[in-house]
């Protein structure tokens, strides 16, 4: 394999094993829908819990998926790493046996 294709695998499955639990799939759902949500409002639309919540947002947000910005007391997230939806989309389009 070419030095750029496996970059390219390597940046993948760095981002879907950073990715890969059902929570952190649905905070990424979210955030393509919202532009920007609070761990508040994140909980709230999810039905979590804050601290469990928080800490799958730290995760991705250490992790280069997720962006962070204080406003007042709360902090908003977004999806920092756009190939994230990309990955995501097309793994819901795939007709595998499921």
């Amino acid at each position: 394999m070419n030095e750029e294709l496996v970059e390219k695998l390597e940046r993948i499955a760095f981002i879907l094993k950073t990715i890969a639990h059902p929570m952190r799939l649905a905070i990424v759902h979210l955030l393509e829908q919202h532009p920007q949500l609070s761990v508040s409002e994140i909980c709230t639309m999810l039905g979590t819990e804050q601290s469990l919540t928080s800490h799958n947002l730290q995760n991705m947000r250490l992790k280069g998926i997720l962006a962070a910005k204080r406003k007042g007391r709360s902090v908003y997230y977004s999806l920092k790493e756009k190939d994230v939806s990309m990955i995501i989309e097309c793994l819901e389009d795939c007709k595998c046996n499921m």
